[in-house]
């Protein structure tokens, strides 16, 4: 069984996601981490992510790997678990342009079906239901309104202890929207036999509960 949930920048998809997998014993794929992965080293490393030949270099140099220690998933870059470092926004809007390279979709690409291929999954991202696993038996396009998104994402950085802005968060959200649903591959957009969620006036047990609903 593979439950795909796809959706816009802050909509909750990671956590609603491993939630619902618990719920259902089912294996959590978090499809963004292993882009963010990319984009980390992309930063790290400085590499010019819009010319294709030092990207395909930077590309053969590394090596993603996803474990599950009890049931969580962990990101290994290089044999390095950085799950918590590219939750990092720059990480984060990194991800969103690296992702719209051929390449580096080619390069995740069999790595994600190889999972959903062999386990019940709930896989989020931006095209699992379009693209990755067009024929998954249930799809969720999850989203909610920018404002909303952007809120969550301040009072989950203010709770790290950061100091964010959130009209700026809502800027970024904004712009990797656009990103999103303009990139030339894979754009982000509903599946035609997706089900829409607006989780803008819902908590997140009532968003849990509804996909859980499909997947039993």
């Amino acid at each position: 069984m593979n439950i795909a949930i796809d959706g816009p920048a802050g909509a909750g998809k990671s956590t609603i996601a491993k939630l619902a997998a618990k719920s259902l014993g089912y294996v959590y794929v978090d499809t963004g981490a292993m882009y963010r992965a990319i984009a980390l080293y992309v930063i790290n490393n400085d590499v010019d992510y819009e010319d294709e030949t030092s990207l395909k270099n930077a590309l053969q140099n590394i090596n993603i790997e996803i474990k599950y220690v009890e049931g969580a998933q962990r990101v290994l870059l290089n044999g390095d678990d950085v799950s918590e470092k590219i939750r990092q926004e720059a990480v984060g809007n990194m991800a969103s342009k690296v992702a719209t390279k051929g390449p580096v979709r080619e390069k995740l690409l069999q790595l994600q079906r190889d999972i959903a291929a062999s386990t019940d999954v709930i896989m989020d991202g931006r095209d699992i239901g379009t693209f990755v696993l067009p024929n998954a038996e249930c799809k969720i396009y999850l989203t909610a309104s920018v404002q909303v998104r952007a809120k969550r994402r301040y009072d989950e950085l203010l709770a790290k202890g950061e100091a964010p802005c959130l009209e700026q968060i809502e800027k970024d959200i904004e712009l990797r929207d656009y990103q999103d649903m303009n990139r030339e591959i894979a754009p982000l957009k509903q599946a035609e036999d997706a089900i829409y969620i607006d989780s803008s006036d819902m908590t997140i047990e009532e968003v849990v509960d509804k996909i859980c609903s499909y997947g039993r």
